[in-house]
């Protein structure tokens, strides 16, 4: 099985950090051709084929872009989307779960296997959260290469990472929350050695800050109130969302 003839007919996106078109064409043959190994039946006809996806937000906010389409992938091609990831990707597979899914999940991984469970996560205080993006977008692949440097520094701290989820789940006020990641990003800030966004670019913020996904870039998630929005923008960061608006 093979995709000689694969090619982007359009292509809406190119960056020197994503890579060019053609190297966006080669990622998707290798994710159609690990498919095909998983369902020999998938795409065995004598016919082509015109796919065609659209994204309802900018592929720079880093918002699973790819987990989403692996995901569409294995849907199409009837597979396992964490096996797919794997042969693909490689990655927790967090973010395919969260394709999958319409509410809030918890997600681990045991013997090699995902771990998905529903739960409820709809804060009193959640007009007082926002999502403020980076103006940059962080290379998954270099994030995954760079958490598996430090994977073995982790087990230590798995416990009180759990900890700190489930206290996240019953949180019942602003302050209460806003001093939990604060506690996350110290023990991540500690395993990946380095300092927590709040720290480097927002020193003089009132709120609390956590960095979402790879440090470094994509949406950062801040506690705030009236002002928040104008102090972002001062700082040159326009794109803010407030929770209702992030999660649908």
């Amino acid at each position: 099985f093979s995709l000689p003839k694969l090619r982007l007919t359009s292509a809406t996106f190119n960056s020197n950090i994503e890579g060019s078109s053609e190297f966006i064409a080669e990622t998707l043959q290798k994710i159609l051709q690990q498919a095909r190994k998983l369902n020999p039946n998938f795409l065995n006809t004598p016919n082509g084929f015109i796919a065609k996806t659209k994204l309802t937000f900018s592929r720079n906010w880093g918002l699973g872009s790819s987990s989403t389409l692996i995901n569409n992938i294995a849907e199409w091609a009837q597979i396992d989307p964490f096996t797919l990831l794997e042969n693909s990707f490689s990655g927790s597979g967090y973010d395919i779960a969260c394709a999958k899914n319409n509410t809030p999940i918890l997600y681990q991984i045991k013997e090699k296997k995902p771990i998905v469970k529903k739960v409820n996560f709809n804060p009193n205080f959640k007009d007082q959260l926002f999502f403020v993006h980076l103006n940059q977008k962080q290379n998954s692949r270099e994030g995954i290469a760079q958490y598996k440097k430090v994977k073995d520094k982790v087990k230590q701290h798995v416990t009180s990472i759990n900890d700190i989820t489930h206290r996240l789940l019953i949180c019942k006020s602003i302050n209460d929350f806003g001093s939990i990641i604060k506690e996350h990003e110290q023990i991540i800030s500690e395993i990946i050695k380095e300092k927590p966004v709040k720290k480097k670019l927002f020193s003089d913020y009132f709120g609390e800050i956590k960095s979402l996904g790879a440090w470094g870039g994509d949406f950062i998630l801040a506690t705030g109130n009236n002002d928040t929005s104008e102090y972002f923008k001062n700082k040159g960061f326009k794109t803010i969302l407030s929770y209702n608006q992030m999660i649908l």
